[in-house]
């Protein structure tokens, strides 16, 4: 068999195999088979060539999830380019910054698909192109130095940016390697074949949905369904049409739920598998889960500069497991109690062929996380179990500190979303004087009215040691979330100002 080096060729495998099979079915509706797709591709490079993108130049493609978003991760992987998916999301001050630090060749913008990615291509002038089957903005081309082309793995394929707490945002380096193991890893252990229908909600700009739902689904000949923007109705009419796999975040699945009890739903049939990454799974929350999708709800553990994959449960339903699983084959883990302040509680350490090639023109920081001996410091706080697997119990960055006791977010978080009223809840620290911290936490309600903050106090104090229940607790409405659903909780405090402004006073 011949190597594989270069993601496309994970396409290429499937390809040949179900040739007349759906591919994708894009958010208009349409559906490409594997043929048509790659005959999309091929002329999708030819007409990247035309624009001046050569090997080694950077691609930025501004966009919400579409069929052409696929066909150019793919048009540039068979061109030895690198792709730079952005979510047209984001506002103009941060695509100028992250196209400034790209240094791109080429600029797309799928103006057809996401009303965002037109207004950043009318901001910037871009001119109007047909390509990839669509109708887009280029800008370009620019005068930039090309990345060398490698002929081995090990060459950058993506550069994703994270969603920075402070400061720049970093451009995350993966190489087709990491995408190639990645995808393989995550088609494997959740079994996708090609009668797989899986439900494409999460963006591609963002390593989970680029590695475990469209890499995954195309490596394995499956059926991947692109849906530009999350919808708590248009997700569980889907899962009631055919979908089979869904890939998800916490506070996903909890809308998920919320919608069908607003239609007087109990339980989901169908999925053949559910997964929830992103955040500590509550033993409580999951056991209502399983009760809803009628199947196990499986975890895992990742980041971007792991292409997702750390560790990933395998558990059957009903198993009460609240941990994100054992290593995937080929990682490695290990803790760095140094960084922790509980025996047996420490910094999670990564090894392996899924972790990055490093930050984008920026040695300092990659210097900081990756050792000399290729371990990853993620930042999160875990502990291992007497079985291997890995239980995250913050961000080390992120621990509260409150009477000299460490009070840890998800903790507190989960006394909370186990109430009925509470749709998804975030705690923060905040530094008082004398060095203590107070614990704020902010719910959002699945209605509003629906719970006093004082019932809310009572349900957590039932649940929680004294010392870690919440100083305030604030109802509010949508909590500040990155493009998958994950809460940015480093926007909280802005974000909430005049309700913290009112607490105060009154």
């Amino acid at each position: 068999m011949t190597e594989v080096t270069r993601i496309h060729q994970l396409f290429d495998q499937a390809c040949a195999a179900h040739p007349d099979r759906p591919a994708l079915t894009d958010w208009t509706g349409a559906t490409l088979t594997y043929a048509a797709l790659d005959a999309l591709v091929n002329a999708t490079v030819g007409d990247l060539r035309a624009r001046g993108l050569r090997p080694g130049d950077r691609l930025l493609v501004v966009s919400e999830n579409a069929a052409p978003v696929a066909i150019l991760l793919l048009a540039a992987s068979r061109m030895d380019a690198v792709a730079v998916p952005v979510n047209a999301r984001m506002t103009g001050h941060e695509l100028a910054r992250i196209t400034a630090h790209t240094d791109p060749r080429l600029v797309l913008h799928l103006s057809d698909v996401s009303p965002a990615a037109r207004a950043h291509a009318e901001a910037a002038a871009a001119r109007p192109l047909t390509l990839a089957g669509a109708s887009l903005h280029v800008e370009g081309p620019f005068d930039c130095a090309p990345e060398s082309v490698e002929p081995d793995a090990d060459m950058t394929a993506v550069i994703l940016y994270t969603t920075g707490t402070t400061g720049m945002p970093k451009g995350v380096m993966l190489t087709h390697g990491n995408l190639i193991f990645g995808g393989r890893s995550s088609a494997r252990l959740r079994d996708i074949v090609p009668d797989d229908v899986i439900y494409g909600v999460l963006p591609l700009t963002h390593v989970f949905g680029l590695t475990s739902m469209l890499c995954a689904g195309l490596s394995a000949g499956a059926h991947v369904r692109l849906v530009p923007r999350f919808s708590a109705a248009a997700t569980l009419d889907a899962l009631q049409a055919g979908v089979t796999v869904l890939p998800a975040v916490p506070q996903m699945h909890a809308a998920i739920m919320a919608e069908a009890r607003s239609r007087g739903q109990d339980r989901l049939d169908g999925l053949r598998y559910v997964s929830s990454g992103a955040a500590p799974l509550d033993p409580d929350w999951k056991r209502r889960a399983e009760a809803f999708y009628g199947i196990a709800l499986q975890n895992g553990y990742g980041m971007t500069e792991t292409t997702a994959g750390v560790t990933i449960t395998t558990n059957v339903k009903g198993d009460p497991d609240p941990s994100a699983g054992h290593p995937l084959p080929g990682v490695q883990i290990a803790l760095d109690e140094t960084v922790g302040r509980e025996p047996g509680t420490g910094e999670v350490l990564t090894r392996g062929p899924h972790v990055m090639r490093g930050y984008f023109r920026n040695p300092e920081a990659t210097a900081q996380v990756l050792d000399a001996d290729g371990w990853m410091h993620t930042g999160d706080l875990g502990r291992i179990d007497d079985l291997g697997r890995l239980h995250i119990v913050g961000r080390s960055k992120e621990l509260i500190i409150r009477g000299g006791f460490n009070v840890y977010p998800p903790e507190v978080e989960a006394a909370l979303n186990d109430h009925p009223a509470v749709l998804q809840a975030a705690v923060i620290g905040r530094k008082r004087d004398g060095g203590d911290e107070d614990v704020l936490a902010f719910c959002q309600l699945v209605a509003p009215g629906s719970v006093t903050a004082e019932a809310l106090a009572e349900h957590a104090a039932a649940r929680l040691s004294a010392y870690k229940r919440p100083t305030q607790i604030f109802l509010t409405g949508p909590l500040p979330a990155a493009a998958t659903g994950k809460v940015l909780k480093h926007l909280l405090l802005d974000h909430f100002a005049a309700l913290l402004a009112d607490k105060a006073r009154s």
